[in-house]
């Protein structure tokens, strides 16, 4: 199994940064990407950004300028730092971990973390 641990988060100001991080650990062979998705209530869950391990970065319109997603490979830790944030941005963001394992594509998903734009 694959646990995937987010970290950061919270509360901001509109205008404000915020940096999220996502660190993988446990069992695969191969991981080919790690990503943010996000969900505000009542709504349905949507891609932030992700980043392919063969480099490839895609952002969805909606953060791009404004959000910058890296990762460390030595630590299999991804990191979404979040610039003038707005209130739209609020939601629940999940990270997402794909790959391989025992030749089979698999996926897992964080528990989660709130953040928080206040206007």
């Amino acid at each position: 199994q694959v646990q995937l641990v987010e970290s950061g988060g919270g509360a901001v100001q509109a205008g404000g940064s915020l940096n999220i991080s996502c660190a993988a650990s446990g069992s695969i062979d191969t991981i080919t990407g790690m990503g943010w998705y996000r969900q505000a209530p009542g709504k349905q869950r949507e891609l932030v950004a992700t980043i392919k391990f063969g480099g490839s970065t895609t952002y969805a319109d909606s953060v791009k300028g404004r959000f910058t997603l890296s990762r460390d490979n030595a630590k299999n830790t991804v990191y979404l730092q979040m610039n003038s944030l707005k209130p739209e941005d609020t939601a629940a963001y999940y990270c997402n971990l794909e790959g391989y394992r025992d030749y089979r594509r698999v996926y897992y998903w964080g528990q989660g973390t709130q953040v928080t734009v206040s206007s």
